[in-house]
């Protein structure tokens, strides 16, 4: 066999043992992956605060409901929210976010549910994550938000938002769902 061929050769098999080995070598294992966050709690979803279907009137409202005077600056003065009438619980109310809610108003146009307010105490290192986690569900994109988050889900608006107290302690998170808009009341037309 000749020099050339005999190197020829020779080199086919180093190329072809390198291959191999290259085969049998262990594969990089890919960068451990973040653990998952824990799935938010079921009270982090703003339906829950709906103990009634909106337009329920309120005698069918299955809870002790007493009146509430609210009173508004004269900015506000002439406001929608000025004809509604406002109720709040007598006993337990739903937990929101996880804790006991520190307001909660079933609120009246006409004698049927048109708005519900709520508002629940959130310690203030934790309150804007908190915030962020509740709002991400809500808009379903999981994205961070500010200090407010606004939307409607079936037709029902719902906006959120951060209060900080004065004393820097607690943060309060109020969510304000309102019913969705029907079309006025019309009388048959006569003839």
């Amino acid at each position: 066999m000749s020099a050339p061929l005999a190197r020829a050769r020779q080199a086919a098999l180093s190329a072809a043992l390198l291959a191999l080995a290259a085969c049998a070598a262990p594969q990089p294992k890919p960068a451990a992956l973040p653990p998952a966050p824990p799935p938010l709690d079921a009270t982090y979803d703003w339906h829950v605060l709906l103990i009634a279907p909106f337009g329920s009137v309120l005698k069918d409202v299955p809870l002790t409901l007493h009146e509430v005077l609210l009173f508004r600056d004269e900015a506000h003065a002439a406001s929608a929210a000025d004809e509604l009438e406002c109720y709040a619980v007598d006993g337990a109310r739903p937990r929101f976010i996880a804790r006991p809610l520190s307001e909660y108003l079933l609120c009246f146009k006409q004698d049927r549910l048109s708005r519900v307010e709520a508002t629940v105490r959130l310690p203030t290192d934790e309150a804007a994550q908190i915030f962020a986690d509740a709002c991400g569900l809500w808009l379903k994109s999981g994205q961070a938000a500010a200090d407010a988050c606004a939307g409607s889900d079936g037709g029902i608006a719902y906006i959120g938002h951060l209060d900080s107290e004065p004393d820097g302690s607690e943060t309060q998170m109020s969510v304000q769902l309102d019913a969705p808009e029907r079309a006025p009341d019309r009388a048959p037309d006569r003839q």
